[in-house]
């Protein structure tokens, strides 16, 4: 097995080109990348551990994202923007961020951490993660963390609609239709638009034979709950 020293000596590169990213200071990410329980095994002080800068990490993280998401959903309001950032921004994801960079390889451990698979962990993998962010906020600016921040998360963001809140409006639709009217709502595919690499979709819902909303989206799945948003607000007017 591989020493947390050993990794350590490592001139970490290649991690800095996977964040896209290169520390003007590298002993910030060095303290992004150590471990309370490499701190605690050398107490020399020589190797302060990551936890401040998990915490700013945590702060700057929390900021951009929900900047990204102002801007990506324009009109959703602040419960449905909380409920977006949630899905990104927990334990799971964010170790799950961790591990598309490699970022365990290169994390200073103690023995006891090392030895129990410490590098795959999902709590340590995501507070390091969040260090980095910290870090690179201290090594630059914010302007150059947003950017960062934006170029991981840019594809998670755009399919984030997919999986979170609008999913209940197609259920609480289906319910309301079903109470007022004893007959769920019909889905119909009225358009499409754009290359096969960044096609759209527009959707139309039919309750009780009449059109009573109309949405778009990058799937057909996320035209319908924009479609089924739109058919509540009418339904409940």
């Amino acid at each position: 097995m591989q020493s947390s020293r050993s990794v350590k000596e490592k001139e970490p590169k290649k991690l800095q080109k996977n964040l896209s990213y290169r520390f003007t200071d590298p002993a910030l990410l060095t303290q992004a990348l150590t471990h309370t329980s490499y701190t605690n095994e050398n107490s020399s002080g020589l190797y302060p551990d990551n936890e401040r800068l998990e915490f700013l990490g945590d702060a700057v993280l929390d900021l951009i994202i929900t900047r990204l998401l102002m801007d990506e959903f324009p009109e959703s309001t602040e419960g449905e923007l909380s409920k977006l950032r949630s899905t990104l921004v927990n334990e799971q994801r964010l170790s799950s961020m961790a591990r598309n960079f490699d970022i365990g390889k290169y994390l200073l451990l103690g023995k006891g951490e090392d030895i129990t698979d410490g590098r795959n962990k999902d709590s340590i993998l995501s507070a390091a993660y969040e260090a980095i962010i910290g870090a690179i906020y201290l090594d630059s600016d914010f302007t150059s963390a947003f950017q960062v921040v934006e170029n991981h998360f840019s594809h998670l963001i755009s399919a984030v609609e997919d999986e979170s809140f609008h999913r209940d409006y197609k259920t609480e639709l289906q319910e309301l239709s079903q109470a007022l009217f004893s007959s769920p709502p019909d889905y119909i595919l009225t358009g499409e638009a754009g290359p096969d690499h960044d096609k759209s979709f527009e959707v139309g819902i039919l309750i009780n034979g009449n059109i009573l909303g109309k949405g778009r989206g990058k799937s057909k799945k996320a035209a319908e709950q924009q479609a089924a948003r739109e058919a509540l607000k009418l339904l409940k007017k």
